[in-house]
């Protein structure tokens, strides 16, 4: 039995749950996510599993991420480069999945083409070149750039080197998961992004969450090191804005609040001197009408303090 060491184990769930919640953020608007999806076959779990929503057509912002969302897939997401065992892991979890879509097909007596079948999406921040030669991976980059490596058709599958990917938009929401500089580039790049962009605002809050994951963990390594420095002026950023956003609505409260008080004084003002000049002087019993009639509008306590007696109000 391959047991795979604690320390490794422990460096590794900040990153796995981080990408799996990234990736669901991301790819929810365009569909149906599924994290930590359950393999009925075996106890497995599939890290994300996509279905694309038949109304959304929203895939272009996401880049080459939206392409892979444009029909149902699975995500395999590796913080360090995948083994052989565990890509063949992820084919084996693809299969079982396989299996359960012919069940459900033949269930609703339906026929299922080779191409409604999920493709695998296995995201690896580097690749050798042996291992991929020994998939027999493929690239075709005329329709999806370089750093994309496809296994044979009947696979459904392909192996994402993410720092073979080119620096450009369209491949920043995958680059993010990628390690050393390539995320750190990522991270400067995500940065850049217009303040109001609301994929910018998510990729940020979650990044922040990592490295406060990764700061209460006590095997990191130098590279977890360098990615809390590189987020932690976006952190001081981010818990400025908070300060000045609580400041601004402390103010904005206290204009409301000082305008409130200020009618209401100005009400009592007019109440008494309407009140003095009837009766002369106030007493605790004209002091008390005082109290009720400010609950009233000018409009409605005017005319019964110049109509009414003092038995009557």
């Amino acid at each position: 039995m391959l047991v795979q060491p604690k320390n490794q184990l422990m460096t590794r769930f900040p990153y796995d749950q981080f990408a799996k919640n990234y990736l669901k953020e991301l790819l929810q608007p365009l569909g149906e996510v599924e994290t930590s999806r359950k393999v009925p076959a075996q106890i497995r779990e599939i890290d994300v599993y996509f279905l694309p929503s038949l109304q959304s057509t929203n895939t272009i912002e996401l880049g080459l991420l939206g392409k892979f969302a444009a029909e149902p897939a699975l995500v395999e997401p590796f913080r360090n480069a995948a083994t052989i065992a565990e890509i063949r892991s992820c084919i084996n979890k693809l299969f079982d999945i396989f299996a359960e879509v012919k069940r459900q097909a033949k269930g609703d007596k339906t026929r299922l083409s080779e191409s409604e079948l999920p493709r695998l999406w296995i995201l690896s921040p580097t690749a050798s070149e042996s291992i991929l030669d020994g998939f027999r991976t493929n690239l075709d980059e005329e329709n999806w750039g370089i750093g994309v490596h496809f296994l044979g058709d009947y696979f459904r599958t392909a192996i994402v080197v993410i720092h073979q990917l080119t620096c450009t938009e369209d491949t920043l929401w995958l680059r993010i998961l990628g390690k050393g500089r390539v995320q750190q580039q990522a991270i400067d790049e995500l940065e850049a992004l217009p303040q109001n962009n609301p994929l910018r605002s998510k990729a940020i809050d979650l990044l922040l969450s990592l490295k406060t994951t990764l700061e209460f963990n006590q095997n990191i390594d130098d590279e977890d090191r360098d990615l809390i420095m590189r987020l932690s002026p976006i952190y001081e950023q981010k818990l400025a804005e908070v300060k000045q956003e609580g400041i601004q609505e402390g103010i904005q409260e206290g204009i409301q609040e000082g305008i409130q008080e200020g009618i209401q004084a100005e009400r009592r003002n007019v109440i008494e001197n309407l009140l003095q000049v009837r009766f002369g002087s106030l007493d605790a019993e004209l002091r008390g009408i005082t109290e009720a009639l400010l609950a009233l509008s000018p409009e409605e306590f005017t005319p019964l303090l110049l109509q009414l007696s003092r038995e009557e109000l």
